[in-house]
């Protein structure tokens, strides 16, 4: 075991190095010889091969028949694997009173799916850009919710009301604001129910808040002592990072319960 520890340790010091990580990333997309990626990078053709060798020497890449070097699987697989590092680091002050949560550990594995994204912060922005989320849907919402603000209920249930399927799952353990009942019933909230595009689950206590439509989403993760926290989130319409959320939320969606407004306090 000592010895395979060792081997890793290498393969990370080979990796550390940003003009390596730069090359391999490069190589990823396309083949190409040490001379023609200096200059596409702006650095000198010694530097650039003499980490060419070393990344060679880790069986990381590989020169072909015509010159050019490529990935071998070895580093094609390395690649998938870093952004979760890059995604941790960027954000490493958040995640210092931050975790993951009740996220199961094969979504944390993942979690590098998330490194393309814009950090939102201040309770104020977040709402602003849950609201841009509803406003842009045009297929559905799904939300798996620990609280819900009074004044996100009016511009959801006006996207419902343009046949915009609503998918939720509500914590257990959240506490609803006063007057939620009165507004969805104001709203029409139990007709849209009737009509099927209203969906709602529950579970016992949500901690990592998911909102998403069809094409962006968001997730905000717990604070250390598990409380959820809707004062800062991630947000992305990159493809991957949509991947990662709508996952998880199915995950959730098929291990929910059934809704029961009885659980609920005001």
């Amino acid at each position: 075991m000592t010895d395979l520890f060792d081997d890793t340790a290498n393969y990370v010091l080979d990796l550390a190095s940003p003009q390596r990580l730069q090359i391999i990333f490069k190589l990823l997309e396309k083949s190409t010889t040490p001379t023609k990626l200096a200059k596409d990078i702006g650095a000198t053709k010694q530097e650039v091969h003499r980490n060419f060798t070393r990344l060679e020497d880790s069986g990381l890449i590989e020169k072909k028949v015509d010159g050019n070097y490529t990935l071998t699987t070895f580093g094609r697989t390395i690649c998938t694997q870093v952004p979760s590092v890059v995604f941790i680091s960027q954000n490493r002050k958040y995640f210092e009173k931050h975790h993951f949560g009740e996220v199961p550990h094969k979504f944390q594995m993942r979690c590098g799916q998330l490194a393309n994204s814009t950090y939102v912060k201040g309770v104020s922005k977040v709402l602003e850009q849950w609201k841009n989320i509803y406003k842009n849907s045009d297929e559905y919402i799904y939300e798996i919710l620990s609280e819900v603000p009074l004044d996100l209920i009016e511009p959801v249930v006006k996207r419902i009301k343009k046949g915009v399927k609503f998918n939720y799952i509500f914590s257990e353990s959240a506490v609803v604001p006063k007057g939620r009942k009165a507004l969805l019933k104001k709203l029409g909230f139990d007709k849209l129910m009737e009509k099927g595009l209203i969906e709602r689950k529950m579970e016992k206590n949500v901690q990592t808040v998911i909102v998403l439509n069809e094409k962006e989403a968001c997730v905000m993760f717990p604070t250390l002592d598990g409380e959820s926290d809707i004062s800062a989130m991630f947000y992305s319409d990159d493809a991957m990072f949509h991947e990662w959320c709508l996952d998880y939320f199915r995950y959730c969606w098929y291990g929910s319960d059934v809704f029961k407004e009885s659980k609920l306090k005001e």
